[in-house]
């Protein structure tokens, strides 16, 4: 008796005092299907007013390692300050020569990504159309929705053009073109999302070329940057980002006129290599880009950026350079980018059959989103063994009076 007492005198004790870390034992990895888009819901307007769903690898694990599995924000042991003024609730900061994750902000968080999609599209289409294509632009080119660089319906462009105009102008048009020339936007689409699948960009789901919203279409801060380092690693598509300035020639009656770089770094920033910026009401301000100092070559990424007054995304990830290319070479990293060798490492998934949970919501505000479902299952947990054995104690001293 006086043995179960002081069991659920301790037990009741560690109610009021927080949990240990070391208590939380990580539960084992289930299968998560992908996300889907669905094209016959609603198309999103609105910026989102919580955190996103956050992404993971298909079994369940944090891609990159588990520093990067946090909704906040994440910085490498002993690196600087970070800069004032860092509005995005989703950034990353990388070194791409070492893959190391120096610092981020909900890195897996799955936002719109907007016309930052294009860089996947790039990707997927730059060795599936030989460059000298001629493709033909037609009616639902000239008229699609959004950003439009200004093909004419008959007007013939090379592919090679058409993917620098993709780019430069984050041209919709452009990317509705190209689409129909790889065999529809539906061929092109699932194979974006078998590239995005073999560099480990798993929170990145393509709905449309062009990065136009559609539900369910998301990226990554951490998967932009897997994406971006690709495109650098490919002189073709490398050369593509860093054109400062394209010419449209004339066609079916229409004047040529010259298209530059919508991205503002690329110039104004020493030695930056080329971005892709986006917009929609629904993904705010996004951008991608990354600079090359000393040898040395920094990525960042942004997204969900509400601009305010002399703090632009633009204003953001030049500062995060700089606090990239501060950070001392060879500091250990809160997680990695991961390569082809890590995904081919990678242990095999359970079974497609397994029982897979619902997706989690996001964290409350104020409520630590790794350990706090672990308290709060954990103080359940404690509360039922306590309730259950003061109900037993309770019988026990009923039963002596008797």
């Amino acid at each position: 008796m006086r043995r179960g007492l002081l069991v659920l005198v301790a037990m009741i004790a560690a109610l009021g005092g927080p949990v240990p870390v070391a208590a939380a034992r990580p539960a084992a990895h289930t299968t998560v299907p992908p996300p889907t888009v669905d094209p016959e819901a609603p198309t999103p307007t609105a910026s989102l007013t919580a955190p996103p769903p956050t992404g993971s690898a298909p079994d369940g694990s944090t891609v990159g390692g588990p520093g990067l599995r946090t909704r906040g924000v994440v910085v490498a042991p002993g690196a600087p300050a970070l800069p004032q003024g860092l509005t995005a609730p989703g950034w990353l900061v990388a070194d791409l020569g070492t893959g190391t994750v120096l610092a981020a902000s909900d890195p897996h968080g799955r936002y719109y990504p907007a016309s930052t999609l294009k860089t996947l599209t790039l990707l997927t289409l730059v060795h599936r159309l030989p460059t000298d294509q001629v493709v033909t632009a037609t009616t639902d080119d000239e008229n699609v929705e959004g950003t439009r660089v200004g093909l004419v319906h008959g007007g013939q462009y090379p592919v090679g053009l058409l993917f620098q105009a993709l780019i430069l102008g984050s041209g919709n048009d452009v990317a509705n073109a190209l689409a129909r020339a790889n065999g529809g936007t539906d061929a092109t689409v699932a194979e974006m999302n078998a590239v995005a699948r073999g560099l480990g960009a798993y929170d990145t789901v393509a709905g449309t070329p062009s990065g136009l919203d559609v539900a369910g279409q998301t990226s990554s801060p951490y998967d932009l940057a897997l994406i971006f380092r690709a495109l650098l690693a490919d002189p073709a598509t490398a050369a593509v980002l860093a054109t400062p300035r394209i010419t449209i020639p004339p066609e079916a009656g229409k004047p040529g006129f010259e298209v530059d770089n919508e991205n503002p770094l690329l110039g104004g920033y020493a030695g930056d290599l080329g971005g892709k910026n986006g917009f929609t009401d629904a993904a705010r301000h996004t951008f991608v880009t990354a600079a090359q100092r000393g040898g040395r070559r920094i990525v960042v990424t942004l997204m969900g950026v509400d601009r305010q007054p002399g703090v632009t995304e633009y204003d953001q990830a030049a500062h995060l350079l700089d606090w990239g290319f501060s950070v001392p070479a060879g500091t250990a990293g809160v997680g990695r980018l991961v390569t082809a060798a890590d995904l081919a490492a990678a242990p095999a998934t359970a079974s497609a059959t397994a029982t897979t949970p619902p997706p989690r919501a996001p964290a409350p505000v104020g409520r630590h989103p790794v350990l706090g479902p672990v308290m709060a299952s954990a103080a359940g947990a404690a509360a039922l063994v306590v309730g259950s054995g003061l109900l037993r104690l309770r019988l026990r001293l009923r039963r002596r009076r008797r």
